[in-house]
């Protein structure tokens, strides 16, 4: 890969051929920025979550150093959630701030959320004192908040144009209802996400 190339383009072209070494050392040597260089770590993240045991580690452990060593908060925190999201935890306590069960219990009263939906996709510790896993809790809230506002835009789309000449039926005007629970439901998990970002 030739050194003008997209960073992106470098990553994608490493990784389809198992060289993480090389990946790795273009999202080193790039600026990085907050559009094509956390998309080319997040592909590096996808691939290092594909490994396992000491070749996980020699690859993990450069991208950790270097995402901690950012100085742009924004692009660290959601470096270390795209990582999440593919498997790979960047974050012990020194970039995303760390909650207990009854601070997540706390922050879910506030938004309105049910745990019971999280607890399902992150593992929730048994005792309230004990850390949650604040990224994986983030990248959960973030999902269900995108599920449940796709499910309502789906509904919106079968509904015909109020204005439009065909009249609304008793089954158009539930699926609009049903709809605008699912946008509340979407902002109360986009509320809790936010909330755990601090």
């Amino acid at each position: 890969m030739y050194d003008g190339s997209r960073v992106t383009d470098a990553v994608d072209y490493w990784t389809h051929r198992e060289n993480l070494k090389k990946a790795v050392a273009v999202v080193r040597g790039r600026a990085p920025e907050r559009f094509r260089w956390r998309r080319a770590v997040g592909g590096v993240s996808l691939s290092i979550g594909k490994l396992r045991g000491r070749d996980r580690l020699l690859v993990e452990e450069p991208v950790r150093e270097l995402v901690l060593d950012l100085d742009d908060g924004l692009l660290r925190r959601e470096v270390v959630i795209d990582a999440r999201r593919a498997g790979v935890d960047f974050d012990r306590g020194e970039v995303l701030r760390r909650y207990t069960l009854r601070d997540l219990q706390g922050l879910a009263a506030e938004t309105g959320t049910d745990l019971s939906r999280l607890g399902k996709h992150v593992r929730l510790p048994a005792g309230a004192e004990h850390a949650i896993d604040t990224a994986g809790a983030i990248v959960i809230a973030r999902a269900l908040a995108d599920h449940f506002r796709s499910r309502a835009q789906h509904l919106l789309l079968q509904v015909p144009d109020p204005d439009g000449p065909e009249p609304l039926m008793l089954h158009h005007k539930i699926m609009l209802e049903r709809a605008d629970r699912d946008r509340a439901e979407s902002q109360r998990w986009l509320g809790l996400a936010k909330r755990l970002l601090g």
